[in-house]
C-alpha cells in the first residue's frame, strides 16, 4: 500500500507537502491543495476538518429539485472509454479507492462499523472490498449514464436510501471532498496514458452531481 506522509504545511494556507513511501503520483515536496485538512499545533498531526457540521436542511428544502447541470457529449465519451477499461478490474481499483480516502483521512474509518470492530489491516478486511467494490462501480456507472438519462441515477439502491444512510453516520462536506479527490487519483493511477485534464474534469464533474444529488435526500 503507497501511504502518503504529509511532511509539512505552509502557514494561513492549504498546501500540503507530500511524498510517498514508493512509487505515487507525488514527488517529494510537490504541492496538493487540500482544504479539508488541518493541522493540530500542539500535536502536529494533520486531521479532517468540517466547516458544516450539518447538511442545511432549510436550504435544501428551499432548493427543491436538484437541477442536474449538463454532461457534455465529450465528457461522456471520456467517463465511457475509461470505464470500459478500468471495469474488468473493478475489485482492485474499488479497494484501493476506499484505502486512498482513508490514507488520507484516517478518522473516515469511524464512519464504518465493521472496520471499528476489526483489529486486521485494512486491506485484509473481509468487509472492506465488498462495499468498496459496490461504493467504486455505483459511482462509475453513475457517471456514465449521467448524460443518457438526463439525471443521476443508481445501480441498485436509490437515492433517497443513500442520503438516508450518509445522514445517519454523519458524514459532511468534507467527507464528500476527500472521497472526490481519492476517486480522481485512483482513476488517475489506473489509466496514467488515458489521463488528461479534460478527463478529469469529466469524472470531477460527474462525481459533483452525484454527490449533490445525495446531499439532496440527506435528511433524517
Amino acid at each position: 500500500m503507497n501511504m502518503l506522509k504529509i511532511n509539512n504545511i505552509s502557514s494561513g494556507a492549504n498546501t500540503v507537502y507530500c511524498n510517498r513511501t514508493s512509487a505515487g503520483p507525488y514527488s517529494h515536496h510537490q504541492s496538493v491543495n487540500l482544504s479539508w485538512l488541518r493541522r493540530d499545533e500542539i500535536s502536529g498531526c494533520f486531521h479532517l476538518i468540517c466547516k458544516n457540521p450539518r447538511i442545511n436542511q432549510r436550504c435544501m428544502e428551499k432548493s427543491g429539485r436538484l437541477k442536474v447541470k449538463g454532461f457534455s457529449e465529450e465528457q461522456e465519451a471520456l467517463v465511457t472509454k475509461s470505464w470500459n477499461v478500468m471495469k474488468k478490474n473493478a475489485g482492485d481499483l474499488g479497494l484501493k479507492f476506499f484505502l486512498r480516502i482513508f490514507e488520507i483521512a484516517p478518522s473516515a474509518k469511524k464512519l464504518f462499523k465493521f472496520l471499528n470492530d476489526s483489529d486486521v489491516p485494512l486491506e485484509k478486511n473481509p468487509k472492506l472490498k465488498p462495499h468498496a467494490i459496490t461504493v467504486f462501480v455505483m459511482t462509475c456507472e453513475s457517471a456514465v449514464q449521467l448524460r443518457k438519462a438526463g439525471k443521476v441515477t443508481v445501480k441498485d439502491s436509490n437515492l433517497k436510501e443513500l442520503g438516508s444512510t450518509h445522514f445517519k453516520y454523519g458524514v459532511v462536506d468534507e467527507h464528500f471532498e476527500v472521497t472526490k479527490f481519492a476517486l480522481l487519483e485512483t482513476i488517475k493511477e489506473a489509466m496514467p496514458e488515458m489521463w488528461s485534464p479534460e478527463m478529469k474534469s469529466a469524472w470531477g464533474e460527474a462525481y459533483d452531481q452525484l454527490a449533490a444529488a445525495i446531499k439532496m435526500e440527506m435528511k433524517p
